[in-house]
């Protein structure tokens, strides 16, 4: 296990690409005690102070690998089954972010470069915002006390492997499943956000054999997401 610490840096993802450009093995992680520019998904900043996890991981695909995305689906159940670990009940919503009692504890962003897929993994463990535009919170605040950067990033590097490990010999299938497993129950009212700007409503469906949401629109159609902001609708 090959988990390389610094103490500061613009974003792991960054550190990690230029690895990868250098022809680093798969399986390299890098963890930063802080970053000055973290990023989320569609270029949002990443909130990042001392005492939460900032860590990537390199991966290399390899021909008969599932399809690149579909990783996501593996962090997502890697992050959470690590949560899980030190005492929170965390669920996942799609595709990757994972929510403590309606509020984000984790995101998680890919890039890819050729045939190296980075995993950017962002776990509020300390601390959490308050003055974004949805709720989050932090294991400190759900727990009362939270693991240290270093001891999370040993359990969650050991959790992707056998993840990983499970997506390239046995397919997408025992990924999804347990994804399904952790993610908020069928029949959850979501609002969708595409990425065209549009807006669609409907209530969680599932996720196709790709890991591609299925939202059931309220004339029974389904539609079928690859790439969209989505929010649970809370009663």
């Amino acid at each position: 296990m090959d988990i390389r610490t610094i103490r500061d840096t613009l974003s792991t993802n960054d550190e990690v690409l230029a690895l990868a450009q250098a022809g680093a093995p798969e399986g390299v992680w890098v963890r930063a005690e802080q970053q000055r520019g973290g990023r989320g998904r569609q270029g949002r900043a990443w909130v990042s102070p001392p005492g939460n996890l900032y860590a990537s991981v390199l991966v290399r695909l390899q021909p008969h690998d599932p399809p690149a995305p579909s990783l996501a689906l593996v962090a997502a159940v890697a992050v959470a089954e690590t949560v899980e670990a030190f005492g929170a009940v965390p669920k996942i919503k799609w595709p990757n972010d994972l929510l403590v009692d309606g509020a984000k504890l984790s995101g998680i962003l890919l890039e890819r470069a050729g045939d190296a897929v980075v995993a950017g993994i962002g776990v509020n463990l300390a601390h959490h915002p308050e003055d974004i535009d949805r709720p989050a919170t932090s294991l400190a605040a759900s727990l009362g006390h939270a693991p240290e950067p270093d001891t999370f990033v040993t359990a969650l590097a050991d959790a992707f492997a056998r993840w990983l490990y499970r997506w390239r010999a046995e397919g997408l299938a025992p990924v999804r499943a347990s994804w399904l497993e952790k993610a908020h129950p069928i029949g959850a009212a979501l609002a969708v956000r595409l990425p065209d700007g549009s807006s669609l409503d409907g209530l969680f469906d599932g996720l196709d054999a790709t890991g591609a949401l299925r939202l059931r629109l309220a004339d029974g159609q389904v539609h079928v997401i690859h790439a969209a902001d989505v929010f649970l609708i809370r009663d």
